[in-house]
């Protein structure tokens, strides 16, 4: 009986919808307080990344009119006119939200938050919705094949939306890139590789598949899409704290008053998007050609390395669509040496060229001279080049002898002025021994996957904060999306500490301790673990006097649970 009720409802609002656009608000009078509610609704995510990564479309050059059918009249089936921004009631986008609704085991509700979003993508930014319903035949059959592989809602393809606005090469503020948005340390879990050459997280195939595991974790980890989504977009300690602000309700919309002001609008943009891909048309709303859809899509094996310009010059491809197909190529040049190999996209009318010419390409010499020795002689300083960072004590003489190398070396290399170096400073360092000698010194920091943050205070620099965090300054730079070294008192920096090892809990105790060390202080040692205060520490270690701290003393942080 339920079920018919709710058939009933929905064949009253799809008669009164889609036979009569006359139901759309575009014919009904705004007063004054409507419109300053919109006016007010859509300032609240004026400088939200969601909007940033929308405007990055701007910047794509790829779209051209090929494929898909440019006479916007076969799109307008309600015969809008041109310039018509159709608005509705509430109760008409919540009844289409609860049709999406009953067909995913994602929660999808509505409210003024989601209404917001509707309002950005259906009216606000309408040029760069359109643009995205185009990119989206690009994308979505490759998605929606990997999502039914890991047997995940399709809906979750509207998620790339939200994180990049279908921009392949879209870049945060925050560091994180590509389609979904993996910082550094996320994609590295999930096997996507950061070289001087290639960047997986551009990969569109790549960081597909790691999007799917990654979300299938989340899952596992809460049970519930909406909280996965968060977790997602902010990490999954702060969604495990605003649980427990929140009385350890696991809601979405019960943990959101607790969750940072980026995720709180997290969710509702992915309900927004979720509408307003499936009622495009009610809007008057057309996908904007990319110039080639998926099918017209083939990929190729590259055995041997190879530039873009070669590519481009011998088979008279056009360069803006081997950048746009390949954004994984961070230099234009495909780096596949001692047998190893990568995928190369390009458009299918050019596959059966590459085949039959392949072993010319890989010798063809372009008009700047890139051919292959030329190439793999650039690739071989790559990968010899490490990096050093200097230490207390340390001075260029110590430095070039444990490199076997020159101090004039090192001079160059760094494109230093003179002999001086302080802790903290990077280094580069070219030849064999130097990768010897790097490979026997510096295991990688096993790092935590939720985002902290580093206040800067008086007299810091990056080298001081690095050393502090136990990772390099270029890491720094790659979280908090800097290209220079100035930072500045009171600038909040993203980071991601060192995850506590299990030699910090003593076999058979039931906490977690701290050996301090050197220029160790109470305030620094709880900032480095989550959940930890000052307070606490006093409280378990019975501490009074906080400015005697006996180095090599251990702490107690935390009781294990």
């Amino acid at each position: 009986m339920k079920l018919n009720k709710l058939l009933y409802f929905t064949l009253i609002v799809i008669l009164g919808i889609y036979v009569n656009p006359s139901f759309a608000k575009d014919n009904i009078p705004l007063n004054k307080a409507d419109k300053d509610t919109l006016k007010l609704e859509e300032g609240l995510i004026e400088d939200s990344p969601i909007v940033s990564m929308l405007d990055s479309l701007y910047t794509i050059k790829y779209f051209k009119p090929n494929y898909l059918n440019q006479d916007s009249s076969f799109y307008n089936i309600y015969k809008f006119p041109e310039d018509s921004i159709p608005l509705y009631s509430d109760s008409v986008y919540e009844a289409r939200i609860e049709i999406l609704n009953a067909e995913t085991p994602i929660e999808l509700t509505y409210n003024n938050i989601v209404k917001n979003y509707i309002l950005l993508y259906g009216k606000k930014k309408r040029e760069l919705t359109m643009r995205m319903l185009g990119l989206s035949k690009i994308y979505f059959p490759f998605f929606e094949e990997q999502l039914d592989r890991f047997n995940i809602p399709l809906e979750l393809k509207y998620l790339a939306i939200v994180e990049s606005a279908l921009n392949p090469r879209a870049g945060s503020w925050a560091g994180a890139k590509g389609l979904w948005q993996f910082m550094y340390g996320t994609g590295k879990a999930y096997g996507l590789k950061v070289t001087s050459y290639v960047d997986d997280r551009f990969d569109p195939i790549k960081s597909t598949i790691a999007a799917c595991q990654h979300l299938s974790d989340l899952y596992d980890m809460y049970d519930d899409w909406s909280l996965a989504l968060a977790a997602y977009n902010s990490g999954a300690g702060n969604v495990n704290r605003a649980i427990r602000r929140a009385g350890g309700l696991k809601n979405y919309w019960a943990i959101w008053p607790f969750l940072p002001r980026e995720t709180r609008g997290y969710v509702p943009a992915f309900i927004a998007v979720n509408y307003i891909m499936n009622f495009a048309a009610e809007h008057n709303l057309f996908p904007q050609d990319p110039g080639i859809l998926f099918m017209g899509i083939d990929t190729v094996t590259v055995r041997d390395v190879l530039s873009f310009d070669q590519i481009s010059e011998l088979l008279n491809v056009n360069m803006d669509d081997i950048k746009f197909l390949n954004p994984q190529f961070k230099l234009g040049v495909i780096p596949a040496t001692h047998g190893k190999k990568y995928k190369l996209r390009l458009p299918i009318e050019y596959i059966g060229a590459y085949l039959n010419n392949e072993d010319s390409l890989y010798n063809f010499k372009s008009k700047k001279g890139l051919a292959r020795d030329k190439l793999l002689a650039q690739i071989k300083k790559a990968k010899d080049r490490s990096i050093h960072i200097v230490r207390s004590g340390e001075n260029l003489g110590l430095i070039a002898k444990r490199y076997r190398c020159r101090v004039s070396h090192l001079k160059r290399w760094n494109n230093l002025r003179s002999n001086t170096i302080y802790p903290g400073q990077k280094l580069i360092v070219y030849g064999e021994a130097a990768a010897r000698s790097l490979a026997k010194n510096s295991a990688p920091t096993k790092r935590s996957q939720d985002k902290s943050y580093h206040v800067v205070r008086n007299g810091e620099n990056l080298g001081l904060i690095a050393k502090k965090y136990k990772c390099t300054i270029t890491d720094l730079k790659e979280w908090n999306n800097l290209r220079k070294n100035t930072i500045y008192p009171k600038q909040k920096l993203i980071v991601y500490k060192p995850a506590i090892a299990k030699s910090a809990v003593s076999k058979g105790s039931k906490y977690l301790y701290h050996t301090i060390r050197k220029g160790d202080n109470l305030w620094d040692i709880a900032r480095s673990y989550d959940g930890v205060t000052v307070k606490q520490i006093k409280q378990l270690n019975n501490i009074r006097n906080t400015k005697r701290l006996m180095p090599g003393k251990k702490l107690k942080i935390a009781v294990i649970e």
